[in-house]
């Protein structure tokens, strides 16, 4: 059985976390195989937006396979790693040192623990079925999130929130996370995947290079000081002056006609 499932649907691709059995949390192999599926999605210029969720509908990932992570952990030295692991693409493909500027929706059909809810932070838009649960249990165990939940919570809900979540590693539902911000939207389990597609097709009729730059905009403005930011927002905006799409854009509102975006 795949450990990950990636479809095509037009200009969506699907990406499943096909291992139900174990709540779709991730062994050492399946990350590797999850990297890999994002490293396609990035480079395939046919692929605009992505929608990761998991198989069944009890999770979309419980986070780390601790069986086998703890084995690698005592077998895997200090500098090796580092080199592998820090350096490379963090838990799920998208933590940590793999930039991707296209959009990327989660369809979080049930528990999102741990990694499994530091994957749901990575992505840039978040639906939810009513039985999703997320937490950041590491407080429990006595270490800490290490793959962006540290750094990224606190930017969507705020502090105060992510403080409650970090530091006491309790379980906040679907309800609770919509509140804070957590989640854009709840939709019944049934039609969490449906929605998610249909907005996802929806963001992939939007120009392409229009929506790359603003991400790159948005996720570098948060370290730099506002004049700095607001200089980069601008050369951003001048340099979509120069494609094809805007003039595509541009001409389709003249014409009263859906525009054709080629992502050039």
């Amino acid at each position: 059985m795949q450990n990950i499932k990636y479809e095509k649907h037009g200009f969506v691709r699907l990406i499943t976390i096909n291992r139900p059995d174990q709540m779709n949390s991730l062994d050492f192999d399946a990350n590797d195989e999850i990297v890999e599926v994002w490293k396609d999605f990035a480079g395939d210029d046919t692929a605009r937006v992505a929608v990761i969720t998991g198989a069944g509908e009890k999770a979309f990932c419980a986070g780390a396979d601790l069986k086998t992570y703890t084995l690698n952990f005592a077998r895997t030295d200090g500098p090796n790693f580092r080199n592998k692991y820090t350096n490379g693409a963090g838990f799920g493909g998208v933590t940590r040192n793999l930039n991707i500027n296209k959009p990327i929706v989660a369809a979080i059909n049930g528990y999102a623990i741990s990694g499994g809810f530091e994957l749901a932070l990575a992505c840039d838009i978040r639906f939810a079925s009513p039985n999703a649960k997320f937490a950041l249990q590491d407080a429990k165990w006595g270490f800490h999130a290490c793959d962006g939940g540290l750094i990224r919570l606190p930017q969507i809900v705020g502090l105060g929130h992510a403080m409650e979540i970090i530091l006491s590693g309790e379980r906040v539902d679907a309800d609770h996370a919509y509140r804070i911000g957590l989640v854009n939207r709840i939709y019944p389990q049934s039609e969490l995947l449906t929605q998610s597609l249909n907005y996802a097709e929806m963001l992939a009729s939007r120009a392409p290079l229009s929506q790359q730059f603003a991400k790159e905009v948005m996720r570098a403005a948060m370290g730099m000081h506002l004049d700095e930011a607001l200089r980069f927002e601008s050369r951003s905006f001048r340099d979509l002056a120069m494609t094809e799409d805007l003039e595509e854009g541009v001409t389709s509102f003249k014409e009263r006609r859906p525009a054709e975006f080629k992502g050039r």
